[in-house]
């Protein structure tokens, strides 16, 4: 919902997406044939060629560890029992590198008892070793980075994006698992700072944490970590600081029910919750497993798609487009969004006009119109040296609001990476593929 004041010079109110007060119920989404797991490369290795703790032709079941056979932290967890069709490499967004386990699922599932049997011992080394690919899991690995030690952990009872209520009601529907989870945190990191943010009618049920609780405001993009640190923690973040530089982790509400459900049911989490947009922006909650192929969701929804259809993963701010139906759910997809061809907004290349409408809804205070100028220009330490890049939160709203139809949003994004990628010393995919 947007407000917008009668007053021109008033910037635009985008309004987040409250609950609904009767709790939806989830639709439940059953993996038709074939599952896609996506293992991440691990840092350093520029090509997919790596020797693995599995082959194709494998029985996997459901809950085992999918790995690399060497040393390294990444892996996945299978979802399904069945049989590894083929290993692939796999090319995501900003040139990620995956392999891609495509696997024929089984009638009859058979599910692993390895981790049931360290449910007693709760570590930090066992969830580090078992629980990372869970649902919403990942960002579970700061609490392990010694160069940045960790003091106080924020919970997101709140989603970030427009129109996605996952976290939502993750908090009013499973809040024992996150009792529980919240409990597990506290045991194995040492932290007593423990912080739920939550939305004004959901802290009834955020106040049965026994944690002190801080109300996230509806507004778009109050629930951002930069600016919930600001406003309810008085921390205003320095430009090219990440909120783990100053102490403070920020951990999902999923991935915290995610690890209290472990360590209560004995088993590893495979299934993701998330929220489904339809064309006409209507909104249904998901239940379906990692590595469920989009297609099988859209079947199961009875979603039909047709040429120059767009298929967002994310909300419809800062989500990132798809072009495949064979993409599969993410431990990280909090929401599926799907836009008729009619309703995608065109971009273009028309220069700035120098409305101001950037300066006065960005929430950073950057200069856009002249952060653009030197990002389309591809000068990106210039923009980050003369006009803040990296004091942009990317939520979008520049875009949202720019009368030329300049894709800034993007182009702050693909700066941020292309400068990453060089401060690592990494090779441009793209350009390698090209000159093959």
């Amino acid at each position: 919902m947007i407000k917008r004041s009668f007053i021109g010079m008033a910037k635009p109110q985008l309004l987040c997406e409250a609950l609904e007060s009767v709790l939806p119920e989830p639709e439940k989404i059953s993996i038709s044939t074939r599952a896609t797991l996506l293992l991440k490369m691990p840092p350093g290795q520029s090509g997919w060629k790596n020797s693995f703790s599995f082959k194709e032709g494998d029985k996997v079941i459901t809950g085992q560890k999918l790995a690399f056979a060497a040393k390294s932290s990444e892996y996945v967890i299978s979802s399904v029992t069945g049989k590894i069709l083929s290993i692939k490499p796999f090319e995501g967004n900003f040139g990620q590198m995956y392999t891609a386990v495509l696997i024929e699922t089984a009638q009859k599932e058979e599910k692993e008892n390895e981790f049931k049997q360290t449910v007693k011992n709760v570590t930090l080394e066992n969830i580090s070793k078992y629980l990372l690919n869970s649902p919403g899991c990942s960002s579970l690995r700061l609490l392990s980075d010694s160069a940045k030690p960790i003091s106080t952990i924020i919970i997101s009872g709140m989603d970030k994006d427009l129109l996605v209520t996952t976290n939502q009601y993750i908090l009013k529907s499973d809040i024992n698992a996150v009792k529980k989870g919240i409990e597990i945190l506290k045991k194995i990191s040492g932290i007593d700072k423990i912080i739920v943010a939550a939305p004004r009618h959901l802290m009834h049920e955020a106040s049965a944490l026994d944690v002190t609780v801080k109300t996230v405001d509806l507004n778009y993009p109050a629930a951002f970590p930069e600016l919930f640190m600001q406003n309810a923690l008085g921390i205003t973040l320095p430009a090219e600081k990440s909120c783990e530089d100053v102490g403070v982790c920020f951990l999902s509400c999923e991935s915290v029910a995610s690890l209290g459900n472990a360590f209560e049911k004995g088993e590893i989490p495979v299934t993701k919750t998330f929220t489904f947009i339809k064309k006409d922006e209507s909104r249904v909650l998901v239940s379906a497993k990692i590595g469920t192929p989009l297609s099988d969701i859209f079947q199961g929804l009875g979603v039909s798609l047709k040429d120059k259809d767009r298929i967002i993963l994310g909300g419809p701010m800062t989500g990132s487009a798809v072009y495949s139906e064979d993409y599969p759910v993410m431990p990280d997809t909090d929401a599926v969004m799907v836009q008729d061809s009619a309703d995608v907004s065109c971009v273009s290349d028309y220069p700035c006009i120098n409305c101001g409408e950037c300066i006065r809804i960005c929430p950073a205070k950057v200069s856009v119109n002249m952060l653009v100028r030197l990002l389309e220009a591809e000068l990106y330490d210039e923009a980050a040296e003369q006009y803040d890049l990296n004091s942009c939160i990317e939520c979008g709203l520049c875009s949202y609001v720019c009368t030329a139809r300049i894709p800034v949003f993007q182009y702050i994004r693909l700066a941020k990476h292309e400068r990453a990628r060089v401060a690592l010393g990494e090779d441009n995919p793209v350009e390698e593929k090209n000159a093959k």
